[in-house]
This record gives structure tokens, sequence and C-alpha cells, in this order.
């Protein structure tokens, strides 16, 4: 068998935030488990330019939340996009994190406060968005909100109290992380039952989520909120062959990257198929080794 290995392109997004560390796991894992797969992990703005890289046939697979996935399908705001899903990473949810010591307890509290979204180009401010349409209020009218150049800048600006809260969400978020380390420690708002009520029912691609207790330094609660799945894209154009063999990597390395990442337990092709808006938007390549495993028929 010849040396020759079948080079992956893999945008993630800025330094700083949740999806480049995932991106390092998801590469590590695939290569380990198919050595003629050669996963190349690459730093993008995020989401929202890894979906025209991805049609633009400059990567190979891209990471995108759920609400970016939506909106490119949907062609809201944008033509409709040709992209496949290779697979769900995991389900992400949105909230704010703030100092224990503050004196805000609900999303109200925050309203014209100076809020750190996350990064300009992180799909996370595009849950925020339909989050807070849900509420009837604008992420940007209705708050002091600050867009960042990078995921990693947000935590400083609530530890320092430039900012009154951060924006962000997930198991293992690095953001979230440094403020629940910080001195003061931290506690979350998220939506009450009866604004998830209100958000779900006027965008129904976003889903009622719980963040487990102990995700977090000092978070002995759930949070309940509302969030998405987040997804690993292909170009409509990758090879079948490639996407099979991606697909099985996956399939045979679930434990192997849930040891390596712990959100990364969730990326399974069980959760795939449960994840994804239509069957027909996974690539051929992963439909045809589901059947083959009989998870689709």
């Amino acid at each position: 068998m010849s040396d020759h290995k079948t080079t992956v392109l893999h945008g993630t997004a800025t330094p700083g935030g949740g999806f480049p560390v995932y991106g390092d796991a998801y590469a590590a894992t695939l290569n380990e488990m198919d050595p003629t797969l050669s996963v190349e992990p690459k730093n993008t703005k995020g989401s929202t330019e890894n979906v025209p890289l991805l049609e633009a046939d400059k990567l190979d697979l891209g990471q995108v939340t759920g609400e970016v996935f939506y909106e490119a399908i949907s062609g809201i705001g944008r033509a409709k996009a040709d992209v496949r899903i290779l697979n769900a990473m995991y389900s992400n949810s949105g909230m704010f994190i703030v100092r224990a010591d503050s004196p805000y307890k609900t999303i109200a509290d925050l309203k014209g406060k100076s809020i750190a979204w996350g990064a300009a180009g992180s799909g996370f401010i595009v849950l925020a968005r339909y989050v807070m349409d849900g509420l009837g209020l604008d992420m940007h009218k209705d708050f002091d909100a600050h867009l960042l150049d990078k995921a990693g800048d947000g935590p400083a600006m609530v530890l320092d109290g430039r900012a009154a809260a951060l924006w962000g969400g997930g198991v293992g978020w690095p953001g979230f992380a440094a403020v629940s380390n910080g001195p003061a420690g931290a506690r979350f708002i998220a939506p009450a039952p009866d604004e998830i009520k209100r958000i779900t029912a006027k965008h129904t691609f976003i889903k009622p989520i719980t963040l487990p207790a102990g995700s977090y330094p000092g978070q002995k609660p759930d949070v309940a909120t509302v969030g998405s799945w987040s997804f690993v894209l292909a170009r409509k154009t990758l090879a079948d062959d490639v996407a099979y063999r991606l697909a099985r990597a996956l399939y045979k390395g679930e434990a192997a990257i849930g040891k390596r990442l712990e959100q990364a337990r969730e990326s399974t092709l069980a959760n795939t198929l449960a994840a994804a808006p239509r069957v027909d938007l996974i690539h051929p390549g992963v439909q045809k080794y589901m059947r083959e495993l009989g998870l689709l028929k």
C-alpha cells in the first residue's frame, strides 16, 4: 500500500474559543483511526466564514453552529447554501455569565448594560440575536454591545468590570471556564421557563437544552436554557469515498474523541441522524456508512 494520505482541510474558528479545541481533538482522533486520512485543522473567522469557504471549495470540512447552518440552508440574509452535514458536533446552549458578586439575576436586569457578546464571526452571536429576538429584544439596541476581535478577549472584560456579562455557552467553553475560575467566582443567567417557551415558539430550530450541574467550577444547579446543535459540514463536492472514510473513522473513534474532549462525546453518528434537519442534508458518503451500520434504512 502506498504512503499517500488524503488531506482534509478542516476550518475551525478564532483562537480562544471552543471550536479550535474541538477541531484539534477531531483531527487527532480521525487521523488515529484511519492512517490514510490527514485531517488538518485551520483557524478561520468561525461559522459565518466557514460556509462561504466550503461553497468556494477552499475548505473540505468546516465547523458551523446550528443558527448559521439554519440561515445558510434557508437562504436568510444570503443565497441558499449547498453544503452537506458530515457529523453533529455537540449541542450548544446559550446563556450569560456574570461575576458571582454582581447584582444581576435576570436577562431584564442586563438591559442597557455592557455585554461582551463574543467574536464578530462567531455563531454564538447569531444564537444571541435569535434568543434576544424571541424575547422582543435587540442585542445591539437594548444593550451596550461589544463584538470582539477574538473570543478570548471576553472573559477579561467581565473579570475587570468593563462588561457586566459575557454571552456564550456549552460544556467546557474556555470563556466561561476563565470567568468561573476568577477570584469572585461566577453565576449564570439564562432565560426563565416562560421565556424559553417564547423563544422556541418563535424560532423552532432553537431547542430547550440543559447545561448539566458541575460543567463549570462552582456551578451547582443544572442551567435550563436554549440552544442548537453545531455541525461539521462538508463541501458538496467532497468525494463520497472520503466522506465515507471520515464517518467510519469517527464511528470507530467515538470513545477516543470523548476522552480527548468531554463535549465531543456527543459526536456520534446516531446524534448526527437525530440532529440533522433532513436526511438529504447528510453527505451521501456518510449516509452510505449509516446504512451499513443499520442506522438508516
